[in-house]
C-alpha cells in the first residue's frame, strides 16, 4: 500500500463561499410583534433548500448561485436563509433563536474562504434596534478580519455604520420596484470572486444623508429618484467605482439610522480610490440637498382626484399607501372599499387579509349570500356578499417582479362579490401585491375592473402597469401613511428633512 494519497491540484485549490441571511423590513409603529412562526411561515431555508427555492429565479440569491456555480475554482455552500413578510418589531426571543441557529449551521461548514450575506438592512428588535448591524458584527467576529464578507441590501435599508464596518462590500438593488435583484446578486458574487483571486480588495464608505425620502417619491423610474440614480451611475463610471449605491431608507422605523444614505465602494483603499469615494459621496450629497423639496411626497387624498379617476382610462391602479403590506401594514383596511361603495362605484377589486371571513365562507356554497364583518378588530365593516369560490391561494410568477419571488402562497382564499358588484379576495396569509398572477391565476381578468386596489406604493407598479393605464398613489390612513412627519419618532437622527429645515 502506498503511504500517500494522490489528490488533483484543482481539488486542493477550490475555495468555499458560505451563503446566509436574515431578512426583514421592520415597522416599529405596529403593535403586533414578528415571531418565529412568521419566519417559519415565510421562508425558512437550510442548506440545499436554498438552492431548490432560488436557482433559476429572480432573487439576489439566484444571481449568487448562477455566478458562483459558473466559477471553476469556487464552491457555494448554502447555509441558512430566513425571511418573514414585513411587520412589527421582531421579538428578542425570535431573533436570538434565528441567529443562534444560523451561527450553529455556519459552524458546521467552517472553514470557508468567503461569505456572501443577504440582509435586508431594516430589521429591528427591542434589544438590537440595528439588528442587521448586530448579526453582521457577530459574523465578522466569528470569521475574523481576513475572510471577505460581501452582500446585497434592499434599498429600503436604514444603513448603520456597524453594517458597513462588519462587511467588505454591500451593494443595494438599483430599482424600486425591485426588478434587478438577480443582477445585484450577480454583482455581489462577481466581486467576491475577484476578491478571492486577489484582483481587488474592496473598500467602502457610508454617507448618511440629512434626508428621509418620502415613500411616494421612491419610484426609481420617475422623478426625482430617476435623476438621482442616473447621476450616481454617471459618478460611478467617472470615478471607476465598484458601486455608488443609493439607500432610499425605510421611514416607518423609529431608529437612529432611519433615513436615506449612500454606500460608495472602490476596488481598493489607495489614496486615489479613497479620494474618488469622497468626491462621489459629496457630489451625491449635494445633489440630494439641492433637490430636497422634490423628495417630499404629494400626499394625494382620494376626494381630490376622484373625478379625474372616474374619467381616466381603466382599469385604475389605486395604490393604498396607508395599508402597504410591503411596509408591514396588516393588509386588512377597508378604507377604499367603503369609500367606493358609499359613492356607488362598482367594478372594484380589492384583496384583504382576513382569515376569519375565509373560515366563515368555508361553511357556504358558491352563489350563497354571506354576511361578513371586515376591517380591523375595533373598527369592523359589515358587508353582505355573494360567494364566488373558495380555493387554495397558491400561484407562481415567472417574470422578474418586486421581491424576486417565484412561489406565492396566500393560504386558503375566498373570492366574494358585494351587492354593488365589487370583488373582494380574502386571504388567510398576508401577501403583498407583487404579481398580477394574484388575479389571473384564479380566473380574474384585470381588464374587467374599473379600479384595482393594491396595498402598496411603488412595488405593485411592476406587476400592474402593463394592464393599468392609470396609476394613482393615494394617501390613506394606516401604519404606513404617506406623511412620515405624523409618526411619533423618538430615536431618529437630526436634522432630517422633511422634519427639520436642511440647507445645502
Amino acid at each position: 500500500m502506498p503511504w500517500f494519497i494522490w489528490v488533483k491540484e484543482s481539488e486542493i485549490m477550490r475555495k468555499r463561499v458560505a451563503l446566509l441571511g436574515i431578512y426583514h423590513e421592520t415597522n416599529t409603529f405596529i403593535d403586533v410583534a414578528t415571531t418565529l412562526d412568521d419566519f417559519k411561515n415565510g421562508y425558512w431555508l437550510e442548506r440545499d433548500a436554498i438552492r431548490a427555492e432560488y436557482q433559476g429565479a429572480h432573487h439576489e440569491i439566484s444571481g449568487v448561485i448562477e455566478v458562483i456555480d459558473a466559477s471553476p475554482d469556487v464552491d457555494l455552500v448554502p447555509v441558512f436563509y430566513a425571511m418573514a413578510t414585513p411587520g412589527g418589531i421582531i421579538s428578542d426571543e425570535t431573533y436570538e433563536a434565528i441567529r443562534f441557529h444560523m451561527m450553529a449551521m455556519l459552524d458546521d461548514v467552517l472553514p470557508v474562504e468567503g461569505c456572501i450575506v443577504v440582509p435586508h438592512g431594516a430589521g429591528v428588535t427591542p434589544t438590537n434596534p440595528d439588528m442587521d448591524g448586530h448579526w453582521l458584527g457577530a459574523l465578522r467576529e466569528k470569521l475574523g478580519s481576513n475572510i471577505p464578507i460581501i452582500g446585497t441590501l434592499d434599498p429600503h435599508a436604514n444603513v448603520s455604520p456597524e453594517m458597513v464596518l462588519a462587511t467588505d462590500f454591500l451593494i443595494p438593488y438599483r430599482t424600486n420596484p425591485h426588478i434587478d435583484q438577480f443582477a445585484t446578486g450577480c454583482k455581489a458574487a462577481e466581486v467576491m470572486l475577484k476578491t478571492l483571486c486577489g484582483d481587488i480588495k474592496p473598500a467602502q464608505k457610508l454617507f448618511q444623508l440629512p434626508l428621509a425620502i418620502s415613500i411616494e417619491q421612491q419610484n426609481t423610474n420617475a422623478h426625482p429618484c430617476k435623476g438621482f440614480y442616473e447621476y450616481a451611475h454617471q459618478l460611478q463610471t467617472e470615478y471607476q467605482l465598484l458601486s455608488a449605491g443609493i439607500l432610499l431608507g425605510f421611514p416607518y422605523a423609529d431608529v437612529k439610522e432611519m433615513g436615506s444614505a449612500l454606500i460608495i465602494a472602490s476596488q481598493n483603499n489607495s489614496s486615489q480610490e479613497t479620494e474618488n469615494i469622497e468626491n462621489a459621496g459629496h457630489a451625491l450629497r449635494e445633489y440630494a440637498l439641492v433637490h430636497l423639496q422634490d423628495f417630499d411626497g404629494k400626499k394625494v387624498k382620494i376626494d381630490s382626484v376622484l373625478s379625474d379617476l372616474l374619467d381616466a382610462p381603466k382599469p385604475v391602479l389605486a395604490l393604498d399607501i396607508g395599508d402597504n403590506v410591503g411596509g408591514g401594514a396588516p393588509g386588512d383596511s377597508t378604507y377604499l372599499l367603503e369609500y367606493f361603495e358609499k359613492k356607488n362605484i362598482d367594478g372594484v377589486f380589492i384583496c384583504l387579509y382576513h382569515p376569519e371571513s375565509v373560515k366563515q365562507c368555508l361553511n357556504y356554497q358558491t352563489g350563497d349570500t354571506v354576511k361578513i364583518d371586515l376591517g380591523e378588530t375595533d373598527k369592523t365593516y359589515p358587508v353582505e356578499v355573494t360567494l364566488q369560490f373558495v380555493t387554495a391561494g397558491v400561484f407562481q410568477e415567472d417574470t422578474p417582479k418586486h421581491g424576486g419571488f417565484v412561489n406565492y402562497d396566500m393560504g386558503t382564499i375566498a373570492v366574494v362579490k358585494t351587492l354593488l358588484g365589487n370583488t373582494i379576495m380574502l386571504t388567510t396569509k398576508r401577501t403583498p401585491p407583487y404579481s398580477i398572477r394574484q388575479l389571473t391565476a384564479f380566473g380574474l381578468a384585470p381588464i374587467d375592473f374599473n379600479f384595482i386596489v393594491a396595498k402598496g406604493v411603488n412595488a405593485p407598479i411592476a406587476a400592474y402597469s402593463s394592464v393599468c393605464p392609470t396609476i394613482a398613489q393615494l394617501d390613506t390612513p394606516g401604519v404606513t401613511q404617506a406623511d412620515m412627519t405624523l409618526f411619533p419618532y423618538k430615536h431618529r437622527r437630526r436634522p432630517l428633512f422633511p422634519f427639520e429645515k436642511v440647507v445645502a
